[in-house]
């Protein structure tokens, strides 16, 4: 039985936390025709893709204007809640990376505090452009359950050694 099931999962994804967010990371898991998910470093700079028209000598401009919480477009916006005074937005982007080769299906996570005006990010990728970005953050998040339930498990168990 569970030979029949196994035959017909199949893995698109990769998920891992920030360690492997990087283009070493990205590039192993496309050798193994697999999708990364994973979360970039808060502070990297992220660029849209160069719109404008080739200016007609050397190499065509790749990166465009730098993504920044004020720069994100509105039109990416895809959900907004405010929960005890922190109101959390969620946009998607396709941007590059100085470090990775390709675009980067992107969702940033904005958390801003009403009363004292804070403001914190998180940065979500895939190499996946076409991957939804409840998608994207319902893989991450599912990714930390499965390992606190393994934890719960060595616990419970007594396994010390797996």
């Amino acid at each position: 039985m569970i030979f029949s099931v196994g035959c017909t999962l199949t893995m698109d994804y990769f998920v891992y936390d920030g360690a492997l967010g990087n283009n070493a990371g990205l590039q192993m898991v496309k050798q193994l025709g697999l999708h990364l998910v994973s979360k970039l470093r808060h502070d990297s700079t992220l660029y849209f893709p160069f719109a404008g028209e080739y200016a007609g000598k050397g190499k065509p401009r790749k990166y465009g204007e730098q993504l920044t919480i004020d720069t994100l477009p509105e039109d990416s916006l895809r959900g907004r809640t405010v929960k005890k005074d922190v109101e959390t937005s969620l946009h998607q982007v396709q941007v590059l990376h100085k470090n990775f080769p390709d675009l980067l299906n992107v969702v940033v996570i904005v958390k801003r505090n009403l009363k004292t005006g804070r403001v914190a990010k998180a940065l979500l990728f895939s190499d996946d452009l076409e991957l939804p970005y409840d998608k994207l953050i319902d893989y991450y998040r599912l990714r930390f359950q499965i390992e606190f339930n393994f934890r719960d498990a060595k616990q419970y168990w007594g396994w010390k050694t797996l």
